[in-house]
């Protein structure tokens, strides 16, 4: 994995993204699954790149777009767009552990974004797409550190790993319109000419772990 992760980063900015619609408040406390699914939330810049990715994998039922991390309650898109909001684009996943473990969760993480720019992907910039983390359990933030901590030791990128690995906290459901996006809007020029070529490169590097 730490070989092809440079190949999967994106490039093109997601700030031409317009409507404005009120976002839904999830808390860690709000957060049912059954029994055999857990919740991961991830951050890597454009929601509606990682959205895409996730939602090839086996094992994930559900990935929605929203905003975590921020001090303002139920954000806009807009609000978040501005960067004093204090929230990142992010995805909240819902996975059968049975199916693909957080680690597995963790190596697609890693292995489809640059964790090494502050505060911007490609030509997306401000704190809403910085590289984030928001665990869940322990569990998880004892994974996540170790896993950070053997890509900085192995030399898989070239500069500093700056991913900030939080407690969650809330999550804020996005607007609908960014709810599948890529999937509802595949001949969108942006989906055609960023997102495709990224989810493409996904699926060849990691065919094994693909739903079928």
């Amino acid at each position: 994995m730490f070989a092809v992760a440079s190949a999967l980063f994106g490039t093109a900015s997601c700030t031409s993204r317009e409507n404005i619609y009120s976002g839904t408040e999830n808390s860690m406390s709000e957060i049912t699954t059954n029994d055999s699914l857990q919740v991961a939330t991830f951050g890597t810049g454009c929601f509606w790149c990682t959205e895409a990715v996730f939602q090839q994998l086996d094992g994930v039922t559900k990935v929605e777009s929203g905003y975590s991390g921020g001090k303002v309650k139920n954000p806009t898109y807009r609000e978040v767009c501005s960067g004093l909001t204090g929230h990142a684009e992010v995805i909240q996943i819902t996975y059968n552990p049975a199916k693909v473990s957080f680690e597995e969760l963790l190596e697609v993480f890693w292995g489809t974004h640059d964790p090494t720019t502050l505060n911007r992907q490609g030509a997306d910039e401000g704190t809403q797409y910085r590289s984030v983390i928001f665990y869940h359990t322990q569990a998880q933030k004892e994974l996540s550190e170790a896993y950070k901590k053997k890509l900085d030791a192995s030399g898989a990128f070239d500069n500093p790993i700056v991913t900030e690995i939080s407690p969650f906290a809330t999550f804020y459901k996005a607007e609908d319109y960014h709810q599948n996006y890529y999937n509802l809007n595949e001949s969108a020029p942006y989906c055609s000419f960023v997102i495709k070529p990224k989810v493409d490169k996904f699926k060849k590097v990691f065919a094994d772990k693909l739903k079928k």
